[in-house]
């Protein structure tokens, strides 16, 4: 087992910044906060940051913080979570959720199983699709100022973070727009290494339904 495995029981998602309702930067920061305290990585190459959406922006998960339900399901527009995969490790992926009541981190497979359910029978406009983004990748391009939290009156329609807006490293101030525009004909038609290789080192990363998940970190190079 790899050091990472005999830390798990230790982990305290408290112990990450967490903001209700602003996932995509408590996972910049969850994974700005794994590299430099050494259990990732310092440049992010093990981390992936997921996406998880759809075309009508209505994804189901389960076992979430903010369900009312003791199934834990919430209806989310988009989520995003982290995943950790050691390249010189024989230890399955883990999943970094903080806004999960599993385990934290979960290994991939039991997080697959308990919060995205693929053997439960949805509709098809609720089918998840996931856009897995290379952490470096990430820290370079994302930025967001917010602007999806905000009325038309220019009002909150939820308490914003403490800390600045992230901006990318080119100056760009907002473009979560782009990671979370999902459709099934943008998916992978194919997870031979050589397709995931490339895709992966694009700035949207890869994008695959829930049957390819697992599968495609099997497949990253």
């Amino acid at each position: 087992m790899s050091s990472v495995i005999s830390e798990l029981p230790a982990m305290d998602a408290t112990r990450f910044q967490h903001t209700p309702f602003y996932c995509e930067e408590n996972v910049y920061l969850l994974c700005k906060t794994l590299c430099e305290n050494g259990v990732a990585d310092t440049t992010g190459s093990d981390l992936f940051v997921v996406f998880i959406s759809n075309e009508k922006k209505q994804v189901p998960l389960w076992h979430q913080k903010a369900s009312t339900r003791a199934d834990g399901i919430v209806l989310w527009d988009y989520h995003v979570i982290c995943v950790q995969r050691k390249k010189e490790s024989d230890s399955e992926p883990l999943v970094w959720d903080l806004d999960s009541t599993l385990p934290f981190p979960s290994p991939l497979a039991s997080y697959v199983a308990d919060t995205i359910q693929p053997s439960f029978q949805l509709f098809p406009e609720y089918q998840r699709f996931f856009r897995v983004v290379h952490a470096p990748l990430f820290f370079k391009h994302f930025a967001s100022d917010r602007r999806h939290m905000k009325e038309p009156d220019g009002s909150w329609t939820a308490q914003p973070p403490p800390h600045q807006p992230i901006v990318s490293q080119d100056g760009v101030l907002h473009n979560l727009s782009e990671y979370i525009a999902m459709s099934s004909a943008d998916t992978l038609a194919s997870l031979d290494p050589e397709t995931v290789r490339e895709a992966i080192s694009q700035k949207l990363g890869v994008l695959v339904n829930h049957t390819q998940l697992q599968d495609l970190f099997t497949k990253l190079p």
